[in-house]
């Protein structure tokens, strides 16, 4: 056993360099280019040839989350993985409604645009899923296929939020998360998350230079005060949606505590074409990252499954 230990502090090393050099080479590998939104230039890496696939992140995230699957769809796909506003090297606008949805999709928009495309195969995560799922509904002729991690279709999350603030007496952690700053998320917590130590330094980078306040407005701007949603509680009613277009590919780690994973049930009855649904009961919130080749291998077996 001495010797097993022995062997493995001595391997650990030589893995970590590995690991760092295949991130590195991805660093290496990406072009930049920044797109415009109405004066809000929005910043993203590129790499690989083929159909255009762009990817959105969450919080506290940025276009680094994607990298392993950028890696692993480079050869048959041109991937640009998109910074959100607020976020790294893209712009970072004050002010409240800066950060309404219709924004947040327009950048998507002029993303696809920069890239000389009218339309993409579009992925999202977390508040990049919340972005994915309004692309797909009200802009459909933009969107080729939707990958979304851990993040439910807006009537499902709904629901489950309709019955969670009944049974909560309309108490949410949103109300306390509204509430903060940069000075109560400091870099510790926002990359607190990032397990990968290597990657733990860029996002501490990254998020040096982010604008948190931004990343707090996109929930002042796109969700319920207390005050709004007891109004909805006395009277409650669920939008109706335009159903999907385009082929939908679901991937969710039900190990998530932020994203309910109720709000997956009858998905299926919001989509006019065809739903693949993966769970990963071992994975969490960060799908991406907790089960990174799982991620890949599904996400390339979908995009690929039609060719010959």
């Amino acid at each position: 056993m001495r010797s097993y230990k022995l062997f493995m502090l001595c391997l650990f090393p030589i893995l970590l360099s590995a690991q760092a050099a295949e991130e590195n080479a991805l660093l290496k590998q990406v072009e930049h280019g920044y797109a415009d939104n109405d004066g809000v230039k929005i910043h993203y890496a590129s790499i690989g040839e083929g159909p255009l696939v762009v990817m959105l992140h969450g919080f506290p995230d940025y276009w680094y989350t994607w990298r392993d699957q950028m890696m692993a769809l480079k050869d048959r796909f041109r991937v640009v993985a998109m910074d959100l506003r607020a976020y790294n090297l893209s712009d970072q606008p004050r002010g409240v409604d800066a950060y309404k949805m219709s924004n947040l999709v327009d950048d998507v928009i002029a993303v696809i645009k920069a890239q000389g495309e009218e339309k993409a195969i579009i992925v999202g995560h977390d508040w990049g899923g919340a972005i994915a799922w309004q692309l797909a509904i009200y802009h459909p002729d933009m969107v080729e296929k939707l990958i979304v991690c851990n993040m439910t279709h807006p009537t499902g999350r709904s629901r489950v939020a309709l019955q969670t603030l009944q049974a909560n007496e309309n108490t949410s952690y949103m109300d306390d998360f509204r509430k903060q700053t940069a000075a109560t998320l400091p870099i510790s917590w926002m990359t607190g998350w990032v397990r990968d130590s290597v990657a733990r330094k860029e996002y501490k980078t990254a998020f040096g230079r982010s604008y948190v306040d931004g990343m707090i407005n996109y929930y002042k701007a796109n969700t319920s005060t207390k005050e709004a949603r007891a109004k909805w509680l006395a009277d409650p009613t669920i939008k109706t949606l335009p159903k999907i277009e385009v082929p939908v590919l679901v991937i969710f780690g039900t190990q998530d505590q932020y994203v309910q994973k109720e709000g997956l049930n009858d998905s299926w009855d919001f989509m006019q074409k065809d739903l693949t649904l993966v769970t990963l009961p071992e994975a969490g919130h960060f799908v991406q990252q907790d089960a990174s080749e799982m991620v890949s291998r599904t996400m390339r077996m979908w995009l690929l499954r039609d060719d010959n």
